[in-house]
């Protein structure tokens, strides 16, 4: 059985126990033994090297050396890591470590809660078969990314909250890899009612699996 640690935390305002609990759900109807931690505390332990997956919902928090060390080394030796929003693209914002294997950091949501448009970019890959453009309201995440993301959605900003970002095309989900770790992210999910919709859903869900060693 696939065994997957969830460790929950930080800024409330993105309801990390609610969301918790969604995604805790959610791996266990997909066979998934699941536990969920508060803090970080769980991520020195070296039982993490034994996991399929890890899934951080931290957002704005801080991590010592010896858990990004021990997380680091257990993805670059296998273990897939998924997460989304401000709960891994904004956790550790003094973690360089940490940013290198999500790939990502904010630094911004123009505007706030915006209506804007998730353009699917790789149809073609499984984690987004069946799934079109579609409408979100959210905030419209503008990160710095690594160049070696491999991007499978997007979307563009008008310039409407910031003139100077008119027309820049931003990634929204990604997967990667660190070592022999998959990493998948996805910057949709402010809170915990955004997994009632249901291309927000399905792909954290597929990209969650598709992490998982």
């Amino acid at each position: 059985m696939r065994e997957a640690l969830i460790v929950w935390g930080g800024w409330s305002g993105h309801e990390p126990q609610e969301c918790a609990e969604i995604i805790k759900t959610m791996l266990e109807e997909d066979g998934f033994k699941v536990y969920l931690e508060h803090g970080t505390e769980a991520l020195a332990d070296p039982s993490v090297h034994d996991l399929s997956l890890v899934v951080p919902i931290m957002t704005m928090s801080k991590i010592e050396k010896e858990e990004v060390k021990n997380l680091a080394a257990a993805i670059e030796s296998g273990v897939g890591i998924a997460g989304y929003h401000g709960g891994a693209g904004d956790a550790f914002r003094d973690s360089v470590d940490y940013q290198f294997i999500i790939g990502g950091q904010w630094v911004a949501h123009p505007g706030n809660i915006i209506d804007y448009t998730v353009n699917i970019t790789r149809p073609d890959d499984p984690l987004m078969e069946g799934i079109a453009d579609f409408p979100f309201t959210s905030e419209q995440y503008y990160m710095h990314v690594d160049p070696s993301n491999e991007v499978l959605a997007t979307t563009k900003f008008t310039g409407e909250h910031a003139y100077w970002i008119d027309g820049v095309v931003m990634p929204v989900v990604w997967k990667r890899k660190y070592g022999k770790g998959r990493v998948f992210y996805s910057s949709l999910g402010h809170q915990a009612k955004e997994f009632d919709v249901p291309e927000m859903k399905t792909i954290f869900r597929r990209g969650a699996n598709w992490a998982a060693r």
